[in-house]
């Protein structure tokens, strides 16, 4: 069983406390490190005051990413069928 912890994320300027399973704690640090990384981004390369806006735009890219993942994932699997498929039928002609 996996023990239950506390941890504290900081994302925008905001402190978050969580209760969260000990063996996500790193995942979700390394997670709240990466969405400060894309605020910091569009901060400086982008004429953008409202922090708001600035969470918007990030969460934007991020399930922009999840779907270019998603779709990456079905032409993966998709190619799997169709090669498990070929190979069915070469072990059955060869048989």
């Amino acid at each position: 069983m996996t023990e239950k912890i506390k941890i504290k994320l900081n994302v925008a300027g905001r402190v978050y406390p969580l209760t969260v399973n000990s063996d996500r704690e790193e995942v979700l640090q390394r997670a709240a490190r990466k969405v400060q990384e894309v605020i910091k981004s569009l901060e400086q390369n982008y004429a953008v005051s409202d922090k708001q806006d600035v969470l918007a735009m990030s969460l934007l890219q991020f399930a922009t990413r999840l779907e270019d993942l998603k779709y990456d994932s079905r032409q993966y699997e998709e190619s799997l069928e169709k090669l498990k498929s070929m190979s069915t039928t070469i072990e059955t002609e060869l048989l």
